[in-house]
């Protein structure tokens, strides 16, 4: 779910289950196009090119693009059509709602010096229900309490059954927790003050998605 574990280097988190889903859609669409490329010479052909095209925009944006980048200075959520960056300063917490939430403050400035500008961002990178944090919550309570219990015999330690076995990388809250000990970090490093978040369009996965819709719709009513 990251990479480069490194305190102070550039991190990358994202759902291992949306990569699955990228690439298996990558085989089958090259698998379909050879396919049409050797046998589909007629107008079918050519709107099934397009729907391909559509698809594999949409689950580009939705599973491959979505993924949150931290660094010395802060952190990147890459949503489907929005990065949204913020300064571990401003980080307030982070959340393992059913998207990962990221609380963000900072002073508004001016006369009122004292009022806040608050913003919840959340980010489609790490999703979790409620009941799968529970269940990676009560897994790391197993655990923890399976590391203190006593040694088995011949001072040999008891192996932990397979239900009881750490959660994995994968899970929301492990995630949380990484990312709220690198925002303290970061906040801890950092003499800047904190600043709003800055959100911006991302442009090309509109273009993944619009410019495949219209050509679809151009050949269907060829």
């Amino acid at each position: 779910m990251n990479d480069a574990p490194g305190p102070g280097s550039r991190r990358t988190f994202r759902s291992p289950v949306a990569i699955v889903i990228w690439w298996l859609w990558v085989l089958f669409a090259v698998a379909t196009l050879t396919d049409i490329a050797i046998q589909g010479r007629d107008h079918l052909a050519v709107v099934t090119v397009f729907i391909l095209l559509l698809v594999t925009g949409v689950i580009y944006v939705t599973a491959q693009r979505p993924r949150i980048v931290t660094d010395d200075a802060g952190m990147t959520i890459m949503n489907p059509l929005r990065d949204h960056r913020v300064g571990w300063a401003a980080v307030a917490g982070i959340d393992p709602a059913d998207l990962l939430r990221v609380r963000c403050k900072w002073p508004l400035g001016g006369e009122g010096a004292e009022r806040l500008g608050t913003r919840a961002i959340y980010a489609w990178a790490v999703q979790s229900t409620r009941r799968k944090q529970a269940g990676a919550q009560l897994r790391a309570d197993r655990h923890r309490a399976r590391s203190r219990a006593p040694a088995g015999a011949f001072g040999v330690p008891t192996p932990p059954e397979p239900a009881d076995q750490p959660p994995t990388a994968a899970d929301a809250v492990l995630i949380v927790a990484e990312l709220n000990a690198l925002a303290e970090r970061g906040r801890a490093g950092t003499d800047a003050a904190p600043a709003p978040p800055v959100s911006t369009w991302y442009w090309p996965a509109f273009a993944a998605i619009i410019i495949p819709a219209l050509t679809l719709t151009i050949a269907i009513l060829a």
